[in-house]
């Protein structure tokens, strides 16, 4: 009887050491499933808000023959960047300020951005003539610049994110800075167009928001060409501060920060089988390039004229990389 009891006293006490580890496990499990639940309600609320309407025929390209699916095709989206802060009056007419063409290969988990430089002289079909590509948006819009974009390149533009350039002082500071390397010294207006008001120095360091826009916008001290790649660059330093899983509690501010300033064709369905290229072991790979060209100013007018045997390099590459005839 007494080593019964002895018995049972050890047994109670290794129950309640089991229930002192597997509690905070318990907690912690269930504080991660309900943060994961609250991010997807917030992300649905806020991405939904940000969808509108294809207004194209079939709601795809012309350049398609079927809409597509992104969880099982290979796609393309133009990125359009565009300066309508509160500071220029929210103009939803501007001219976009970025253009960036991104191939998604499904297969291969592999993306190709295209910056396209803003003073590129090409055709734009909504107004029928040649001028510089930054025209089309104002002029016509997402629409009319998925139209240049095809026409310049001959591949389907299945999708396209427009966002206000303040977003990227939103998201940069959501996620805490980004690190990038700067190539020499900047001096810089801010976002309120304040001259001089953002001082970088050479060398690889953290941006907060304001400077890491000034470092994308930046374009006084080379050429169009090279404010590409910073921007693609900013880009790039997102994506990898942003799948890091250090950030993982600070996605809430950066669904906010995109959301408010995106409007885009893609669903938020849609934008979730994006998920799949992040979650293949880290080996996403995404390969940036620009346009080559040369300056080009008749009379009083600068352009950006495309090297014309570089393009069909390009469009070649998009469209075996896109995997379209």
């Amino acid at each position: 009887m007494p080593q019964s009891r002895v018995s049972r006293r050890r047994n109670k006490r290794k129950l309640r050491k089991r229930v002192y580890v597997i509690t905070p496990i318990l907690i912690l499990f269930l504080s991660v499933i309900g943060y994961a639940i609250s991010l997807y309600i917030k992300a649905d609320t806020v991405f939904t808000a940000s969808h509108v309407e294809d207004t194209r025929d079939g709601g795809k390209s012309d350049l398609r023959e079927e809409v597509v699916d992104p969880k099982e095709d290979n796609v393309s989206i133009l990125f359009i960047g565009v300066d309508s802060s509160q500071k220029r009056g929210y103009n939803d007419s501007a001219r976009s300020d970025a253009l960036i063409l991104a191939t998604l290969n499904k297969e291969d988990k592999s993306v190709k951005m295209v910056s396209i430089p803003r003073d590129s002289l090409v055709y734009i079909p909504e107004v029928g003539y040649e001028t510089k590509i930054n025209h089309a948006h104002a002029y016509g819009g997402p629409e009319a610049t998925i139209g240049t974009v095809e026409n310049l390149f001959g591949i389907p533009v299945d999708y396209y994110v427009r966002v206000n350039f303040e977003a990227f002082i939103d998201i940069v500071n959501a996620l805490g800075g980004i690190n990038v390397d700067v190539p020499f010294e900047m001096w810089e207006q801010n976002s309120q167009d304040i001259k001089g008001a953002i001082h970088l120095l050479p060398g690889e360091q953290k941006l907060d928001g304001e400077k890491a826009l000034a470092f994308a916008r930046s374009r006084m001290y080379d050429n169009d060409i090279e404010r590409g790649k910073r921007q693609q660059e900013v880009i790039k330093a997102i994506v990898k501060k942003g799948i890091s899983l250090g950030s993982v509690f600070k996605y809430g501010e950066v669904i906010e920060a995109v959301g408010e300033n995106m409007t885009t064709n893609l669903t938020f369905d849609e934008m979730k089988s994006f998920i799949s290229y992040g979650l293949d072991g880290g080996n996403l790979s995404i390969e940036s390039s620009s346009l080559e060209g040369y300056d080009y100013q008749p009379a009083d007018a600068y352009y950006w004229k495309l090297d014309e045997a570089a393009l069909e390099a390009k469009k070649l590459e998009l469209k075996q990389h896109l995997e379209v005839e």
